[in-house]
């Protein structure tokens, strides 16, 4: 799987948006362009068949809120978490910062009275 995810990297790397300085809604839709082939292309390698309802469709409505609406898809699966991180790795290779990526999961109550700091 991870020689798979590699050729999948490899094969993305060639989306390779212009660092020119560009208007933020241009770069904005350029990042989502580049989101939406490597998600086609993430389907396409990986496919779907340990993939659940909410990280397809976080994922879909992601694309089509233009990449800028608020999204929080947690992967859950071994089969999510490969493409979560393809597309990660895809998308910083064309010049994301990682903060664009809608990837986010709720962090887990902490056994010490919800402290999470150092030391647990």
């Amino acid at each position: 799987m991870r020689r798979l995810a590699l050729c999948f990297v490899i094969a993305l790397s060639t989306i390779n948006p212009s660092m020119a300085q560009e208007p933020a809604d241009s770069w904005t839709a350029q990042k989502c362009a580049a989101y939406a082939d490597a998600w086609v292309q993430a389907l396409d390698m990986f496919g779907s068949d340990e993939m659940n309802f909410a990280f397809m469709a976080g994922n879909e409505n992601f694309i089509a809120s233009g990449c800028s609406g608020p999204a929080e898809i947690c992967p859950q699966s071994d089969q999510e978490l490969e493409i979560a991180n393809a597309l990660t790795l895809a998308l910083m290779n064309a010049g994301t910062a990682s903060t664009f990526l809608p990837f986010k999961c709720p962090m887990p109550e902490s056994a010490a009275d919800g402290w999470t700091g150092p030391g647990l």
